[in-house]
């Protein structure tokens, strides 16, 4: 998850205001394969040609997807409401020799003027979890609609939903994983962090060590409340923003699966602006 929103009393801070940390954390992601998951969806259901000439990536964090695709070709803007997480980002574009746009913003509420729309937007690694409320929600996919032009479409990763009601769930919550400069291990939330009913909200407990090659040991211990959407939520929510319909649903980015399939592990959405809804699919 990236920290492209707000918490109830400010922005998302401690582990999202170490951009190395959380970067090492989430290096498990095939980003490449995610990237080619979303020009698959690009060619499926969008304006047409090979890849989008333009994209946004919203809650973008450190930007993975967004320098991925701005390694592709595609002119991307990354839009984040964490200044340390835009300044990582930049960093990170220029020391690969990328054109990157970054923008510091919140998502329920941002305006960007060059370009005005985006044929792709996308928020990824479950950044909707900070948003707490359906207004909130709404305002988001209002906002993220306002960006797009007739045809755009916008592409959503969620959490899947056995991860919060199944007796076993669709992910792990510790991991760890070799990265440039070391090893990481993490511990994620799980089933000692308990749903409130009411709410909807979790408040998952967060530990990231980082073991450098040089021989230093950090680690970093956070509490990241986490707002678990249903997909009849995302579906209602996208109906009252308006503007967007819902033409696929996935629940994996390598082989297209089905919400309900053994193997789904995400809940990914794939929206377009304007014009009659695609056949559903997933």
């Amino acid at each position: 998850m990236h920290p492209g929103s707000l918490r109830h009393d400010g922005p998302v801070t401690g582990i999202y205001d170490e951009p190395e940390f959380y970067a090492a954390a989430c290096a498990y992601r095939d980003v490449a394969s995610d990237v080619t998951a979303l020009l698959r969806w690009w060619n499926a259901f969008g304006t047409g040609g090979a890849r989008p000439a333009t994209m946004l990536e919203l809650a973008a964090g450190p930007a993975e997807h967004a320098r991925a695709m701005a390694a592709r070709g595609t002119d991307v803007t990354a839009l984040d409401i964490n200044p340390v997480m835009c300044a990582f980002a930049r960093e990170r574009a220029a020391e690969a020799g990328l054109r990157l746009t970054v923008v510091e913003g919140d998502m329920r509420d941002f305006r960007i003027t060059a370009p005005a729309r985006f044929d792709l937007a996308i928020t990824m690694l479950n950044s909707l979890c900070h948003l707490m409320t359906l207004d909130d929600l709404v305002a988001h996919l209002a906002c993220a609609a306002s960006h797009l032009p007739d045809g755009g479409l916008y592409v959503a990763e969620l959490a899947h939903p056995a991860d919060f009601f199944a007796d076993e769930s669709s992910t792990s919550n510790e991991w760890a994983t070799d990265v440039g400069g070391g090893n990481v291990t993490v511990r994620w939330g799980g089933r000692r962090d308990h749903i409130d009913p009411v709410t909807q909200v979790t408040r998952e407990h967060v530990t990231v060590t980082y073991r450098k090659k040089d021989g230093s040991v950090r680690t970093v211990n956070d509490v990241v409340p986490n707002r678990f959407w249903t997909a009849t939520e995302f579906e209602a929510a996208s109906r009252l923003a308006g503007g967007l319909s819902v033409v696929a649903r996935y629940g994996d980015f390598e082989r297209d699966l089905a919400l309900d399939a053994p193997g789904a592990w995400r809940m990914i959405f794939v929206l377009r602006r304007g014009g009659p809804a695609a056949a559903d699919r997933g």
